[in-house]
């Protein structure tokens, strides 16, 4: 359990790490936090970890501390990487599981207060990954939580990936639907996290990508969306015919929807957005199911589901975004599905983000 007490100083965070760290390491290892500058390297650290092997062996390891660490701090953390900081551990009193994936991918080590912790020694060989908290357990009441959770949330970042523009911040809340304010909280959030850039009063999307991936984290079609389960005594194929006449609203997504542009496997079950779920089974022929389901519907929480749609050989399916999302945080293969189409919205992006 971390100090109840919140950490005061960069200081406090290195000492912290350090003594989960001891107890974390193999029989015979030892590792010290030296802060005093004469380990410094030419970009003056904060401190230095050694690390000492049972054989005698040992490394200095160079640490970047800080009291919080946000999502655009670790471009210009990587860049010091270039200058005789090799191997370095990021410290903070918490990091965000987004920061620590970007930490991971930037090739650095790193560890939080809490007890989370990812840190590679190459030589004399040390590897030592542990899980701490899930949330900052010294978060003030009242501050604004990290979280694209909701609809405001929902709206401007399906603009800002569905939509390839620098935008104003009057012309993304109007495209987005969003109101001025959440639009702006929308936007800090992911500069925040380094996912967007203002610049001259423009926004520009970095990365649409870790955006994606960044709303899977507080998005979910299941989870987020009232959903029942359904079989189709027929199979898929009839569900589909029986859609393209004359049906309620619905768009559908997941498997069948990425099929439209990236094919991964044959379709075992259908997701479907609709406005009502039985005005849709009435329509598709489908009976309620406790087990053995093939159709999984949903209430869409939020109307942007239906946003950027469009109909492929009769049938009204979501935008490559929203598909995309959906098959992140959906079971079994889903999450390689939606590799698959992310790959292929990468290598099509005129095509879809206009």
């Amino acid at each position: 359990m971390p100090n109840e007490k919140p950490l005061a100083s960069e200081s406090e965070v290195i000492r912290e790490v350090a003594q989960r760290l001891a107890s974390l390491l193999p029989a015979g290892w030892s590792v010290e936090a030296l802060e005093d500058r004469s380990h410094a390297t030419i970009r003056r650290e904060d401190a230095v970890l050694r690390f000492r092997a049972p054989s005698g062996v040992e490394a200095a390891v160079p640490v970047e501390a800080k009291r919080i660490v946000e999502g655009r701090d670790v471009a210009a953390i990587a860049e010091q990487m270039r200058f005789g900081r090799e191997g370095l551990i990021v410290m903070a009193r918490y990091l965000p599981a987004p920061v620590r994936d970007r930490l991971s991918k930037a090739g650095m080590s790193w560890a939080d207060a809490t007890g989370n912790m990812r840190i590679a020694v190459p030589w004399p060989g040390l590897f030592i990954f542990d899980r701490g908290a899930d949330s900052d357990p010294w978060r003030g009441p009242g501050r604004p939580r990290g979280t694209l959770k909701g609809e405001p949330a929902a709206k401007v970042v399906r603009a800002l990936v569905d939509v390839h523009r620098k935008w104003s911040m009057r012309d993304l809340a109007q495209c987005s639907r969003a109101s001025t304010g959440a639009t702006y909280r929308v936007v800090q959030f992911l500069e925040d996290e380094g996912l967007v850039e203002r610049e001259g009063g423009r926004v520009t999307v970095r990365d649409w990508k870790a955006i994606l991936r960044r709303w899977s984290a507080d998005y979910s079609f299941v989870r987020t969306n009232v959903t029942t389960r359904w079989i189709a005594p027929r199979g898929i194929d009839d569900v589909l015919f029986r859609a393209r006449g004359d049906s309620p609203r619905y768009v559908v997504t997941s498997t069948v929807a990425a099929a439209r542009w990236a094919p991964y496997a044959p379709s075992r079950s259908l997701m479907a957005y609709v406005d009502s779920v039985d005005d849709a089974a009435e329509a598709w022929g489908l009976r309620a199911a406790d087990s053995g389901a093939n159709v999984v519907l949903a209430v869409p929480k939020f109307d942007v589901v239906y946003d950027r749609s469009e109909l492929w050989d009769g049938i009204q399916i979501a935008a490559p975004s929203q598909v995309a999302v959906d098959l992140m945080t959906g079971p079994g293969r889903n999450p390689s599905e939606a590799e698959e189409l992310i790959h292929w919205m990468e290598r099509n992006e005129p095509v879809w983000r206009r």
